[in-house]
């Protein structure tokens, strides 16, 4: 099995809580080709101790002081070369061995994004619910089901991707968002290449009640909806969604209804999936 280097950069201010078991949760996978980079903008509590307890297994760490999260996620990012990217926040965790099924999922031809089963952990770093991804296609967000519930959003925790994506999209986070921009990142990436979905647990989200994300939904729905509003839709795009969101004649018609249905399930699930097959004991494009 190659080992691709996989970059991961956590960004971290005051995070002293759980930053640790966030570090312990990347390197003692004792994944071989690893660069992990840890930005702290300028803690005041234990975070720089904890940081330094396992300074000889990071490629770099900094402390000092940023314009943010998605200021430090840049500043670390241009630190990095591997070819397969990713973040997780100083509360955040992935789950073990997890950068080996990232290392052999991107093995396989035309990958350069994915998203892992959504997970969440508690407090005490325990798992508490796990669920498919709803999202099958960038028409979800296109049309804004994310307002329904019926397709949440892209689970920052559990995807990664290919630097060649990430360099075609800009090579950068938007600093523009205060609390959006990995969604911001999504849509760009959507430009520029397919995300596909995997059956496997990558990464998981510690709902503690008390962060800024939870605690302020309601502005990344509004920062969400504005970045929809100044999306540019190429030509196919927006047949698509007028064909989408527009109540046609033909769902009046028992054979039309039935083509329809056909054309708007092939443009709302359109994500690959990729799982284990256990007879080949190898990850396979179904």
């Amino acid at each position: 099995m190659k080992f691709p280097k996989i970059s991961i950069v956590t960004p971290n201010f005051n995070g002293g809580k759980y930053l640790e078991e966030t570090i312990k949760s990347i390197l003692n996978q004792d994944y071989p080709n690893l660069e992990y980079i840890i930005v702290d903008g300028g803690s005041s509590d234990r975070s720089i101790e904890i940081i330094k307890e396992h300074e000889s297994r990071l490629t770099y760490w900094v402390s000092e002081p940023d314009n943010g999260l998605y200021d430090a996620l840049n500043k670390g990012f241009s630190k990095t070369n591997g070819e397969i990217m990713g973040w997780l926040n100083s509360d955040d965790m992935l789950h073990p061995k997890s950068l080996f099924t990232l290392a052999e999922i991107f093995s396989l031809n035309h990958v350069e994004w994915i998203q892992g089963m959504h997970s969440w952990f508690d407090e005490e770093g325990r798992v508490f619910r796990v669920e498919n991804v709803r999202l099958k296609s960038k028409y979800n967000y296109l049309l804004k089901d994310y307002h329904s519930g019926f397709s949440p959003f892209i689970q920052q925790e559990s995807t990664y991707w290919k630097r060649t994506l990430w360099e075609r999209a800009g090579g950068f986070i938007s600093t523009q968002y205060k609390i959006a921009g990995d969604f911001e990142l999504w849509m760009r990436f959507f430009k520029h290449g397919e995300m596909k979905l995997t059956h496997s647990l990558i990464g998981g989200f510690r709902r503690t009640g008390d962060q800024y994300s939870v605690q302020n939904f309601q502005l990344y729905y509004n920062e969400a909806d504005n970045i929809i509003d100044k999306y540019p839709l190429s030509s196919e795009e927006n047949k698509n969604l007028n064909f989408l969101s527009k109540a046609q004649l033909a769902d009046k018609i028992p054979y039309l209804k039935k083509r329809r249905y056909q054309r708007r399930q092939s443009l709302l699930n359109n994500m690959e999936y990729i799982s284990w097959n256990p007879m080949k004991k190898k990850f396979m494009l179904l």
